[in-house]
């Protein structure tokens, strides 16, 4: 089989950093070019340092794109969407890590992302790159939008219970630990690290535009609230979901594990994490450093019935590049586990 070229646009953050170094290491992979116009011509290495020894590539810049086989767009938000026809003629698939084709629903986009799309006729082209939720539309797809990070691990926690009717409609309310590497490679007044060490700070209380694709991918009806909120904590890595559901009917713990076994008994990537010994009991972003799993725990509230469900990734991994990548796995039909079978390190 030939190998599969790729290029990355936008390839000079961590986002683009992160495809890199999965590429570069998977068996049926060629990394053609590396876009960055602030870094044209430059080494790849000086973003980065850790590809030493793996990559002799350059940046190019976008306008020096030659045709591939797979086009990853890691490009700021509402930037592909006004250049996607002109990017579209580079490849005949194209996977974008942006917000831009994630959402279906043009008033949906319109309400969360502050004004029109700028390509409206386009989202229906997308398929929403969860493959876990969306694995044969995938292998059939030109274009795939992947899903934001704290979107990944809310939906993959809270999908079987929506899936399975056992969600009280309106009641869910869910808090997402998130860390720095979220921010992007650009610094700013909050990232700049007196401001961001050793913080855990009420960023996005309400209002984060990552439950629309929540709101989306569970099903909800238009009027039906769902209660999000995000907190910045002193990590570089990963995140943490913790989302408390109201159940429709009282459950028990084997119901739970029935639930989750059902929806993902079968799945690479979803890890079922909860034991009554041990230290590490439940899902932990600092295990998933590196990797593509999503770990999932769960329990209930003995007093009031509630089920909190827990979830964490690395949010640069199954949250971006990785499961970019597992998507492009499913496009080309090599197996879904290629590049991605990192188990990462502990301790760290």
């Amino acid at each position: 089989m030939d190998r599969i070229r790729t290029a990355i646009v936008g390839a000079s953050g961590y986002t683009g950093g992160e495809l890199l170094r999965i590429l570069l290491g998977h068996p049926s992979v060629e990394v053609t070019q590396a876009t960055s116009e602030r870094l044209a011509g430059k080494p790849v290495i000086l973003a980065h340092p850790n590809l030493r020894g793996r990559t002799d590539l350059r940046f190019t810049s976008l306008s020096s794109l030659a045709p591939c086989d797979v086009l990853f767009l890691c490009l700021p938000h509402g930037t592909t969407a006004r250049q996607f026809d002109t990017l579209a003629q580079q490849a005949p698939r194209i996977i974008d890590l942006s917000a831009d084709f994630r959402l279906k629903d043009t008033v949906a986009y319109e309400k969360w992302y502050g004004g029109p799309h700028p390509a409206p006729g386009r989202l229906g082209e997308f398929v929403y790159g969860i493959p876990e939720l969306h694995r044969e539309e995938i292998r059939r797809a030109r274009y795939v939008a992947t899903a934001g990070c704290n979107a990944t691990a809310s939906i993959l926690g809270l999908r079987p219970l929506y899936a399975a009717g056992l969600v009280q409609p309106g009641r869910t309310v869910v808090d997402v630990k998130v860390s720095s590497s979220e921010g992007g490679g650009v610094p700013s007044t909050a990232s700049h690290h007196p401001e961001r060490a050793g913080v855990i700070r009420s960023y996005k209380p309400t209002g984060h535009r990552h439950q629309a694709e929540l709101r989306q991918e569970l099903g909800l009806a238009a009027d039906e609230p769902l209660h999000f909120s995000a907190t910045a904590v002193d990590i570089v890595r990963g995140l943490l979901v913790t989302a408390h559901v109201f159940p429709s009917r009282p459950l028990q713990e084997i119901d739970l594990w029935k639930t989750y076994r059902a929806a993902y008994g079968t799945e690479p990537f979803i890890r079922l994490v909860k034991t009554k010994d041990g230290v590490h009991r439940y899902p932990e972003p600092k295990l998933l450093w590196g990797t593509n799993y999503c770990d999932i725990g769960f329990d209930i509230d003995r007093d009031t019935g509630r089920v909190v469900v827990l979830a964490a990734i690395d949010n640069l991994v199954k949250g971006s590049g990785g499961q970019a990548v597992q998507c492009m796995n499913l496009m080309h039909g090599v197996p879904e586990t290629a590049g991605l079978e990192f188990t990462g390190l502990h301790p760290v």
